[in-house]
């Protein structure tokens, strides 16, 4: 249970694909206008991530050396086209916000880096527990930073839970409050680099916090070994 546990809290937290590694950025900030379109990029992130996970460890002792990031990147690219098929199916209104962004999970760098990294080197039940950890911990940088810009850009959450859930979910969006003019800077690309920003200093101000909090331990009677060499 100790690796597994280790495995969930570097996705969450320690290695976070999204605060920590840094990668996937250009879907991150380019598509979290809305809760909605950050949600169904991050599960659809998530599940590539699961699965290509999964297929690659089942494959990594049977793929040479030399042409594994070929093989992994044909495995991302048919999980990414099923998924893409699925949401042009089910959720063809999300299908056309997310836009080039959704076949451009192809090229995530967290999904490659995952498969190459992790799964090629795990047992399937770990990669498979790897991959829905990096993905949740994405998916939540995601959601919070789309959370955030919908807020401030338009003073509403959950705007467009149709295209992702269905008709029904028409009744869930909430108007916190009603700008005359929207606050523009929050919903284009800036604003999410500035949210980024603030994101990345909150976690780095709280790995502060939580390194003051641990006790200091100090190495007393350390002796220096020193070479002596006889001169006759």
């Amino acid at each position: 249970m100790s690796a597994y546990k280790e495995i969930a809290f570097q996705g969450l937290w320690k290695n976070n694909p999204g605060l920590v590694q840094l990668l996937g950025l250009c879907p991150l900030l380019a598509v979290t206008a809305t809760l909605t379109n950050a949600l169904g990029l991050g599960l659809a992130t998530m599940l590539v991530l699961i699965f290509s996970n999964i297929l690659v460890s089942l494959v990594k002792d049977y793929v040479p050396k030399e042409i594994r990031i070929p093989v992994f990147v044909m495995i991302i690219a048919a999980l990414v086209t099923s998924v893409q098929l699925l949401i042009n199916a089910y959720a063809y209104g999300l299908y056309l916000s997310l836009g080039i962004f959704l076949p451009l999970i192809v090229t995530n760098c967290v999904i490659i880096g995952r498969a190459e990294a992790f799964a090629s080197r795990n047992s399937v039940a770990k990669s498979a527990f790897d991959g829905f950890m990096m993905g949740l911990g994405f998916l939540i940088v995601l959601a919070i930073l789309g959370a955030g810009r919908e807020i401030l850009g338009q003073g509403t959450l959950f705007d467009g839970a149709d295209l992702l859930l269905g008709d029904w979910a028409a009744g869930l969006t909430i108007h916190l409050w009603q700008f005359e003019t929207s606050f523009l800077l929050a919903m284009l690309p800036p604003g999410a680099f500035i949210g980024m920003g603030f994101l990345i200093a909150l976690k780095n101000v709280i790995d502060k916090k939580i390194a003051d909090k641990q006790p200091q331990v100090t190495v007393q009677g350390q002796v220096k070994r020193a070479r002596i060499t006889k001169v006759s």
